[in-house]
């Protein structure tokens, strides 16, 4: 029994340590496996009456040009039509997405069309930074919106001239794969630090059991393949990025004036320091007094005499010690015992760090 009690101790003290443990795969990517992203221009039809205006000239170019490809011969000049709206089609391309492999894409009025809702995209080829087609989009726009009216009145949900379709674009094009035959691999950290790159390295290194992992710099970390995973480059990745270590990051404390939002790191700490602070409150109050003469009276007219009330306070503020934090808890509880909103918080952080008591990096936003 008291050996259970002492394993019961022993874990809820380590928990917070184990709690802190990261995966490889969430905070560091390898080099050159991103997304790519894919961009084109397309025309939105079937649209009820809510599509582009006449002013707008390169929607009815668009159409015409498309009806020609299909072999109909049209008058530009004789085509008035508001069932069609121009929009960009943007895409994100996965790294090793394969051709059939379907991507969602984002709908985007770039005329003054009202709503592209219920509409349905055109076949648009979608291209990279290279000028290459990777991707063709179609089907139906999703706005989950609506926008009606009249002329005096009118009602809109969301967002009406941009939409989605999921699923809505076919992959034409592979990205080359850039693991393949590759005998060294590159792990780019996330947020660059010394001291996770090499906590990163030696996790691998005493998972492997051999000098695997070198970490050249704060952003990344190098792989060299074992001789047991060569040409089993997969393999290898999969039994390194599920590793877990503690990443580390460096003190600092944000502030937003404008919501009134402090974030403070785990690693923030504060020197023993003396605050006082107080609220200066100026109150004035206007009640003007109408003076006039009697009703019929032949001589006399009407006045106005101000009356202005005028109240100033201000809060006492007695000078309270934070003392030196030890950890997040501490300092968070040091300073609500000055009882202040977070606004009043904002400038006593400010300060704080102006006086250099603060052990961290302070950024306002």
């Amino acid at each position: 029994m008291i050996r259970k009690i002492i394993l019961t101790v022993l874990l809820l003290i380590a928990l917070p340590h184990l709690a802190l443990a990261i995966r490889i795969k969430d905070i560091a990517s390898f080099d050159g496996v991103r997304d790519n992203q894919l961009i084109g221009y397309g025309l939105v039809v079937g649209l009820n009456g809510t599509g582009d205006s006449a002013q707008t000239k390169f929607p009815v170019q668009s159409l015409v040009n498309m009806l020609e490809r299909m072999g109909v011969t049209v008058n530009r000049g004789d085509i008035t039509v508001k069932n069609v709206a121009a929009v960009m089609v943007t895409a994100d391309l996965h790294p090793f997405a394969k051709q059939g492999t379907r991507l969602d894409v984002l709908v985007s009025s770039v005329g003054d069309s009202k709503s592209i809702a219920g509409g349905t995209l055109l076949m648009t080829p979608l291209k990279g930074a290279d000028g290459q087609v990777y991707a063709v989009a179609q089907g139906g726009v999703l706005t989950n919106s609506f926008s009606y009216g009249g002329q005096a009145a009118s009602a809109q949900k969301n967002h009406p001239t941009a939409g989605r379709i999921p699923n809505g674009a076919l992959v034409e094009r592979e990205l080359p794969n850039v693991l393949a035959g590759k005998g060294e691999l590159r792990l780019d950290l996330s947020q660059p630090d010394f001291t996770t790159a090499s906590r990163i390295a030696r996790a691998v290194n005493a998972h492997f059991g051999t000098k695997v992992a070198a970490a050249g710099d704060p952003g990344s970390v190098m792989l060299t393949l074992p001789e047991a995973y060569l040409g089993r480059v997969v393999e290898f990745v999969a039994d390194m990025e599920r590793l877990e270590v503690r990443p580390d990051n460096p003190a600092k404390v944000v502030l937003n004036e404008r919501t009134g939002t402090i974030v403070i790191g785990d690693n923030v700490r504060i020197s023993t320091v003396a605050v006082s602070h107080g609220n200066l409150t100026l109150y004035i109050k206007e009640t003007p007094k109408v003076s006039q003469p009697a009703p019929f009276s032949k001589t006399g007219e009407t006045a106005v005499v101000p009356r202005t009330q005028l109240k100033v306070s201000e809060e006492g503020g007695g000078l309270a010690v934070v003392k030196e934090g030890a950890n997040i808890g501490e300092v968070v509880r040091a300073l609500n015992a000055l009882g202040v909103t977070p606004r009043d918080l904002i400038g006593i952080l400010q300060a704080i760090k102006a006086a250099g008591a603060m052990q961290a990096e302070l950024s306002v936003i």
